[in-house]
């Protein structure tokens, strides 16, 4: 299994000018910005994973919650899906 690992995050979502922003609490540069929820959340990640990377490079400590995954680990998350526009049509 490549990776063995995964921390929970609390991630900050703010409606901007330009749509979203997602935000990690507590991580320094965690931050990013999309058009839609969707694209502002997989885009944070996407800059928590370099942080993380890097902070690994240096050997500097990550201070996250994180848990081990095993073969059988089964996780439940919550994720906001924006379904306005879905609900909306069919009114």
């Amino acid at each position: 299994m490549r990776d063995s690992r995964a921390a929970f995050l609390p991630i900050v979502l703010e409606r901007n000018e330009d749509g979203y922003l997602a935000s990690v609490p507590g991580v320094s540069g965690a931050f990013a910005e999309g058009d839609s929820v969707e694209g502002a959340l997989f885009n944070c990640v996407d800059v928590v994973k370099m942080i993380m990377a890097y902070r690994l490079e240096r050997g500097e400590s990550l201070d996250l919650n994180e848990v081990e995954i095993a073969p059988d680990t089964r996780l439940t998350l919550s994720m906001p899906v924006g379904v306005g526009a879905v609900l909306e049509c069919h009114e």
